[in-house]
């Protein structure tokens, strides 16, 4: 049975159940209070009973010593006993009048002979039989003589009676009203929180699959602050929610963008290397002199394919990075690793004139001398690749706030503002009429930034006409990765 009540009371909702946790609470109070003014009621009319009690036998002993008699001092429904000490023991006057004494005397003798060894007046209250509850007060007006009064209590306890009545009846009403205008108004007060709830509901029966924003947000209706910070912080959950979502579908799009021109790229030199496979084979049987040729390519595209597949290789480690580092530090001076790229570059591209400006000291600092090699021969292959011949090339070496920086500048035509903010896509190409062999893949400036950042620097780009700099930043007494 209490566990049927505690599933009920758990299946309630939460104003419900707060209505009624502040009804019992409400009962548990008005309990207390009722109680304490009953007491209180009872102990007063129960002290003014005694005070009329021994007004009423002050009255009554002067008439006994002055005409030794209670005639014209008695109270209706009173009775009254006078005692006289004889040997020790309380022995009962015959009274006045038979109506002055009940059928059963015990509880008077027995007060009387109470009296008898106290110093001060004796009050109790017992049960008189066939009359109810009486108050009984015993005193010694006189050495030897003691009298005993007795008052009923019926109408204290009517009076009692009635406050119960009453304390209950107003009790019970102010209960239910407060029960129901406490739910109502926490009805009221708990709606936003209801509208909270809605809201999530929508959120769950809308299709995230492709959407990265969620359909609904709160408003700002008032529910106090308690509901204002809830309200705030499940509006801030669902805009990290909108990020994460951004964050997750331009992750996919970019992964199927990788794979479709992954696929691509991969097709050409599959294509071409099929393509002299056949002819190498037909040339074999029919025309030696072209065999040679035909191999020759056959190995020129299977080179172009290991470089795709070793770039691929390179980002996905890069990526992984937190599993394997495919960086290999040592001390290394940034002066002299430039200086190399750049007489590399000069015996490779003639017909781009190459200077190299840098500091009187070295700059020193820990990295893999052979990846930022391939960083800076990507941005000179790059420069040279997309300028036209007899273009001025640069790279420049300095520390600036804690930082080395290699700037490797170009005169050329610049990059389109469209294209700059993509240039470090992967497979992506500036100019898309441009051939595979010339152009290359649209690898080198992904992996040339993702190597910086691997080394715990940046890689980025400003164009305009007549100018283009690729920035290398990369941090003085560098450690990760030892």
């Amino acid at each position: 049975m209490i566990g049927r009540l505690k599933c009920g009371y758990r299946r309630m909702r939460l104003g419900t159940r707060l209505a009624l946790g502040l009804g019992v609470l409400s009962l548990m109070v008005f309990a207390v209070v009722g109680t304490a003014l009953t007491t209180y009621m009872r102990d007063y009319l129960s002290t003014q009973l005694d005070e009329q009690l021994a007004q009423g036998q002050i009255a009554q002993s002067k008439n006994i010593e002055e005409h030794g008699t209670l005639t014209g001092k008695k109270y209706y429904s009173w009775f009254y006993a006078v005692y006289d000490v004889s040997g020790g023991k309380p022995v009962l006057r015959k009274p006045e009048d038979p109506g002055d004494l009940p059928k059963d005397v015990g509880s008077f003798t027995a007060v009387a002979r109470a009296q008898m060894s106290s110093e001060k007046e004796v009050l109790r209250t017992d049960d008189l039989e066939g009359k109810g509850s009486y108050r009984l007060r015993a005193c010694e007006f006189e050495p030897g003589t003691i009298l005993v009064s007795a008052a009923p209590m019926h109408g204290i306890d009517d009076t009692v009676g009635r406050l119960v009545l009453i304390q209950a009846v107003a009790f019970g009403l102010a209960l239910l009203a407060l029960v129901v205008s406490g739910r109502g108004m926490l009805r009221r007060g708990l709606k936003p929180l209801s509208d909270i709830a809605h809201t999530a509901r929508g959120i769950t029966s809308h299709d995230l699959t492709d959407s990265a924003r969620l359909p609904v947000r709160h408003d700002g209706r008032s529910g106090g602050p308690e509901v204002e910070e809830l309200r705030t912080a499940f509006n801030t959950m669902l805009e990290h929610i909108d990020d994460s979502l951004a964050v997750r579908t331009e992750a996919e799009k970019r992964l199927r963008r990788f794979v479709a021109d992954a696929s691509h790229e991969l097709r050409t030199p599959l294509m071409s290397v099929r393509g002299y496979a056949d002819l190498f084979q037909y040339a074999a049987a029919n025309d030696p002199e072209e065999r040679d040729k035909h191999l020759a390519r056959l190995r020129t595209e299977a080179a172009r394919m290991g470089v795709l597949l070793d770039d691929l290789l390179l980002l996905a480690r890069l990526d992984a990075a937190d599993v394997e580092a495919p960086l290999r530090l040592e001390e290394v001076d940034l002066v002299e690793l430039v200086q190399q790229a750049a007489d590399a570059f000069r015996a490779g591209r003639t017909d781009h004139p190459m200077t190299v400006t840098a500091g009187p000291d070295p700059v020193r600092l820990r990295l893999d001398p052979l990846r930022i090699r391939q960083v800076l021969d990507n941005l000179l292959s790059n420069a040279a690749v997309h300028t036209p011949a007899g273009t001025k090339v640069s790279a420049e070496v300095c520390v600036e706030s804690g930082m080395a920086v290699v700037r490797v500048t170009d005169a050329g035509p610049g990059i389109p503002a469209a294209d700059q903010h993509r240039v470090f896509d992967r497979f992506y190409r500036v100019d898309k009429a441009r051939s595979r062999d010339r152009g290359g893949s649209g690898l080198g400036l992904a992996v040339a930034r993702s190597l910086a950042r691997a080394h715990g620097g940046t890689l980025d780009l400003t164009s305009c006409p007549g100018s283009t700099t690729f920035t290398i930043r990369l941090p003085l007494g560098r450690t990760t990765g030892e």
